[in-house]
């Protein structure tokens, strides 16, 4: 797996953009500096692979888009050492970008596909990620409670059974909503049976789906 010169500046010319848009966690814009996004790509977009835009992946998923990654990872304010849960692994880019900002990251994927390609990109970049294959609907109780939830795929309502996998004080990020558009909405665990709910833009997301799909 290879990461020039030229693969390298672009990522900086696409950290720079996105600075543009109004991301400033500085952390965040590192690990997107750092993390190779075209080793995440089907090599049809290779080219692209520094623009701000969702590519499609195999089973008819997407690669998001740099500046949704950054504005969810934001929204989570990852510190080191953090435990994510992440919903939905797909190609395994946003994970990366947790686990290079120092979080201990737990990822579920339903596409037995992805699930087995992200951990051999994962595994040779060198990053320490637990990998499941499952419903992300389940979330890992037995791993929790989480400083935060990342959910990557767009869903009606969020899974009560997550929200009590949060911690108190814990982060939730999610697009909620329907067909078309997505509300990006952060929750946060007050206490044990209070959560405060904010938004944070319109999204698009790939639908999020119950039970697990053995396409390998």
């Amino acid at each position: 797996m290879t990461d020039d010169f030229e693969a390298k500046g672009k990522r900086k010319k696409l950290v720079t953009e996105l600075r543009k848009k109004g991301i400033s966690d500085e952390e965040v814009l590192r690990a997107i500096d750092t993390v190779p996004r075209h080793l995440f790509m089907d090599p049809a977009f290779l080219i692209h692979a520094y623009t701000d835009k969702a590519f499609p992946i195999s089973s008819g998923q997407t690669i998001s888009q740099p500046y949704t990654v950054a504005i969810q990872t934001s929204l989570l304010q990852v510190k080191k050492r953090d435990k994510i849960l992440e919903i939905g692994t797909g190609s395994g880019y946003q994970a990366a970008i947790l686990a290079e900002m120092g979080a201990k990251v737990y990822t579920i994927e339903r596409f037995r596909e992805l699930y087995l390609k992200a951990q051999q990109i994962i595994s040779a970049l060198g990053y320490s990620i637990d990998f499941f294959y499952g419903d992300g609907h389940v979330g890992k109780a037995q791993y929790g409670p989480f400083d935060g939830i990342i959910i990557t795929a767009a869903i009606r309502e969020i899974p009560v059974t997550l929200l009590k996998q949060l911690k108190t004080g814990g982060r939730l990020v999610a697009p909620v909503g329907g067909g078309g558009f997505q509300e990006m909405t952060l929750v946060k665990r007050d206490d044990e049976d209070s959560f405060t709910y904010t938004t944070h833009g319109s999204f698009v997301f790939v639908p999020m789906l119950t039970g697990t799909i053995n396409n390998n």
